[in-house]
């Protein structure tokens, strides 16, 4: 090759437009921002979370303030969603029920979290006697029916908005269990925990620092979707008497004293079960975006 071609040949190189490796997190967000449900289910979460925020500054009324000169009054312009049996703004307490749910709901996954993770990263990474007796009470846990498993433990704590997180965070447990262990299961083998464990890393090492970050995101995934169902759960104790006790606005109690005013008053009722499918159809939305973006068979 002769020195001026290689000199041309050397040009365009320099030329080239350099490629830049892309962290997998980046290409999660980028097949995120391509799935419009799960955006759209995003912009709805943040909505709900902005409002349950700033609800002490946005909510028209006090949401705990009868008026009984104003009961059951139809949507009107001072009172956009109605008032409620005892003249309360049904739209403060709308705004004020959001702080209830989303608490409920993420401290309640929280708890499932905490325990579900710990017991089934113990049973997939040190298998044995540890597994065999972590999977056989997972097992009997999920004999029975989810919401049957919250409303026994409710009935037995006694009704209140702290039992029913409790109630939710123990029959999440097991699913959360599962999802981690199997995820774990599939890490340990790998060459890096191997170097690891030659280099003389401690089992709390390599749990930490190699197991819990890449076995992250189903976990991510499950924690959204299973605020979806800790919020549903709690309304529905709540709507049996079970839940979150009166005054508080909290969206099932609300649903469940509307329903004697169907007829006459439609709207007490009818608003508190919207909000409550928006909100679970909002996270449900982010969990299957959060689910196809993470999905290691949706790689570009």
């Amino acid at each position: 090759m002769s020195q001026s071609a290689a000199a041309a040949q050397t040009e365009n190189n320099s030329q080239a437009p350099s490629y830049t490796p892309r962290s997998p997190w980046h290409m999660m967000a980028r097949r995120f921002r391509k799935n419009k449900r799960a955006v759209v289910g995003l912009w709805m979460v943040a909505l709900f979370v902005i409002v349950a925020l700033a609800a002490r500054w946005i909510a028209p009324y006090d949401p705990y303030v009868q008026n009984m000169q104003a009961m059951l009054e139809s949507p009107t312009w001072s009172h956009p969603f109605g008032t409620d049996e005892f003249g309360r703004d049904i739209l403060s307490r709308i705004i004020y029920g959001a702080q209830i749910s989303l608490l409920i709901g993420i401290v309640g996954v929280f708890i499932s979290l905490l325990l579900g993770v710990t017991l089934g990263t113990a049973a997939g990474y040190f298998g044995g006697w540890c597994d065999t007796f972590v999977m056989r009470m997972m097992d009997i846990f999920m004999a029975f029916p989810s919401f049957l498993l919250a409303l026994a433990i409710v009935s037995v704590l006694g009704p209140g908005m702290m039992n029913v997180m409790i109630a939710i965070g123990i029959f999440s447990v097991p699913t959360f269990a599962r999802i981690s262990r199997s995820a774990v299961i599939s890490i340990k083998s790998r060459e890096y925990i191997e170097a690891a464990r030659a280099m003389g890393g401690t089992h709390l090492f390599i749990i930490f620092k190699h197991v819990l970050p890449n076995s992250i995101a189903p976990i991510i995934v499950l924690s959204t979707l299973r605020v979806a169902t800790a919020i549903l759960t709690a309304s529905a104790l709540s709507f049996l008497g079970m839940g979150a006790q009166p005054p508080m606005p909290e969206w099932g109690a609300m649903l469940s004293t509307g329903r004697e005013y169907l007829r006459s008053a439609p709207h007490v009722s009818t608003i508190p079960g919207l909000a409550i499918m928006f909100m679970v159809l909002a996270f449900n939305m982010l969990g299957d975006g959060l689910r196809d973006a993470l999905d290691p068979k949706m790689k570009l």
